[in-house]
């Protein structure tokens, strides 16, 4: 082979190979054998993915991609858009294309179309997308000039992949995909090579969107998938899915009368009924306490501050979008705070201190207020109205490992004492990018490099000279609402005992035990567990199976003979019937379960 004319190819494993200039990976994949050929979805070339047919014109580390690399996952959803987006063009040529990306758990894509999509109509469109994987269309990529693309996608009528080309084309050729001979899409790829590659795929919902993501654009109907290697892959998917359904605190915070969002207040704003609002107090009691514990100062700031204060702290300038329009008042503008921390500072603010003073941590169940738009709220998780656990920790340098040290403990005991085994930690350095791909945040630990320098703090070092302290954020439940959105769904509503708005129901069989009944439930509350008493003349399998549903750890039965005998029969929701104990007995058992919180 003439090495003027060929190129060396090296393998994951080190190895080399001489191939002609021009080769594809598949066809290098082929030269390896017919297995890798066939189970190829996609190749890796100097770190970048790339199609199997793009020529290799340079000696370049080559990687044959296949089910078995996560990598290859998006890809593989990648074009799983696009067959989306080809089945729905198929159906309704009337439709618009917006945009088609792959998602951590599987793909969209945006449509515009007067007549809404039902689930009716989800069923037709994956029904097609499965028509277009058995006909095993390829996936080319074409390059347009770029104003032959415009001319294009223009006469189609697609005007929004014009403004894509506009933005995000570069340079002079336009990269676009073809799926089979009727589809085009501007896209920059990689694709798998042909439909016939997609083994499992499934439709999953319908939502709305704009144009975006700005609610000044037009409205766009968004229709969610996935798709996986296998079957066995995508149903342990969709049984997750139904899993966490059934957990969706959305679901259950209105099944166990716990919290409501009210069409007459408007969204994102959250109504806590009686039983959210005693476990919401149980776990601000517990957070204050730790305050406490842990050498803060518990501090309040209202609710408004005045717009110059906002400006000071760059809130106004960097978050004005997510703030409440202005308050005009008598003597100046007034905002509606979205963050604690320039309360906090004027607390700081307000006497000369000394090194002597510090650290000095300030410590606040602080409401504030965003303005999220309507399209990311998310029952608990994203509101407009929240509490944030909020503290600021005022220090010296030598004081800062210490500080941080402290913080992140604080942060692991709330995770491990509200039952979290398993949770991920990152570290952010500025802005890396990466914040996309998050589980849902809860803890904070954040290292404040501007604000001691915006508001001229200050405190008096050994050396009798004002020097500027440092300060760091901390909010450990991220917010009360989100923390208790995300441990609603880790206990899909059955909250251990110390937590549990209901610790106890006591029933009696008949009216005969109604007065004993109701004894022990006085008794049980004098001791302080949280009881009711269901005195409802119904059938106690009934009053069981009710109080079943709403998860409430124990049931106290009391029949003629547990009357007679002073003592109550005990059901755990888990574990069943525990037989009949006296009552002393099972409030010492019960007492012991709600101190150690487990």
């Amino acid at each position: 082979m003439n090495a003027n004319e060929s190129i060396r190819v090296r393998f994951p494993d080190g190895t080399e190979k001489l191939f002609p200039k021009g080769v594809t990976p598949l066809a290098v994949a082929q030269s390896l054998g017919p297995r890798l050929a066939d189970a190829a979805l996609v190749a890796k070339v100097n770190g970048r993915l790339v199609d199997l047919n793009t020529p290799l014109t340079e000696d370049t580390p080559l990687r044959v991609l296949t089910a078995r690399d996560p990598e290859a996952l998006e890809v593989y959803r990648h074009s799983s858009a696009h067959v989306l987006a080809a089945a729905v063009l198929e159906l309704y040529p009337e439709t618009k294309l917006g945009i088609g990306p792959p998602t951590g758990e599987g793909f969209f894509y945006d449509f515009q179309r007067d007549t809404p999509f039902t689930p009716e109509d989800l069923g037709k469109i994956e029904a097609r997308m499965r028509d277009i994987v058995q006909r095993d269309l390829p996936f080319e990529r074409v390059w347009l000039p770029r104003e032959e693309s415009l001319k294009k996608f223009a006469g189609m009528g697609e005007q929004m992949k014009c403004e894509l080309i506009e933005e995000k084309a570069e340079g002079d050729r336009v990269s676009c995909y073809t799926t089979g001979p009727h589809f085009i899409d501007f896209c920059r790829g990689p694709h798998l090579p042909s439909t016939g590659k997609i083994k499992a795929l499934k439709l999953l919902s319908i939502a709305g969107a704009y144009w975006k993501g700005d609610e000044r654009n037009a409205r766009m109907q968004r229709i969610y998938g996935t798709s996986f290697f296998t079957p066995q892959e995508l149903d342990a998917y969709l049984h997750k899915i139904e899993e966490a359904k059934k957990r969706d605190h959305r679901k259950l915070g209105p099944e166990l009368d716990l919290f409501s969002i009210q069409e007459a207040a408007g969204p994102g704003l959250i109504f806590w009924h009686p039983k959210g609002g005693i476990v919401r107090k149980i776990m601000e009691d517990w957070m204050r306490d730790q305050y406490l514990r842990r050498g803060y100062g518990l501090v309040y700031t209202p609710h408004v501050a005045r717009e110059h204060l906002w400006k000071i702290s760059g809130h106004l300038n960097y978050f004005a979008d997510n703030m409440y329009a202005a308050i005009e008042l008598d003597d100046a503008n007034y905002r509606l705070k979205p963050m604690n921390c320039p309360g906090h500072i004027l607390i700081y603010k307000d006497r000369l201190r000394s090194y002597r003073d510090l650290p000095i941590r300030l410590g606040e169940l602080g409401t504030v207020y965003r303005y999220e738009r309507s399209g990311v709220m998310h029952g608990l998780m994203r509101v407009r109205g929240f509490t944030q656990d909020d503290a600021h920790i005022f220090c010296t340098p030598s004081q800062i490992k210490d500080e941080i040290i402290g913080c992140m403990d604080f942060a692991l005991d709330v995770l491990r004492t509200f039952g979290f085994q398993e949770y991920k930690v990152e570290l952010s350095t500025w802005d890396n990018g990466a914040s996309g791909k998050r589980l849902w945040q809860l803890s904070t630990v954040q290292f404040d490099f501007t604000l001691p320098r915006r508001f001229e703090l200050e405190y008096i070092a050994e050396d009798g000279k004002a020097h500027q302290p440092l300060m760091v954020h901390r909010a450990l439940w991220g917010s009360v609402e989100r923390f208790f959105g995300v441990l609603l769904e880790h206990y899909a509503g059955a909250f251990p005992l110390w937590l549990a708005p209901v610790q106890a129901v006591v029933m009696p069989i008949t009216d005969k035990q109604l007065d004993y009944a109701r004894s022990v439930a006085e008794k049980l509350r004098a001791a302080g567990l949280r009881i009711e008493l269901d005195a409802r003349n119904e059938k106690i399998n009934l009053k069981i199976r009710e109080a079943q549903l709403q998860k409430i750890p124990y049931m106290l039965v009391a029949g003629q003979r547990e009357a007679e005998k002073q003592m109550v029969a005990v059901r755990d929701r888990k574990r069943g019937d525990l037989g009949a104990q006296p009552i002393d007995e099972f409030l010492a058992e019960a007492q012991k379960l709600i101190d150690s919180k487990t």
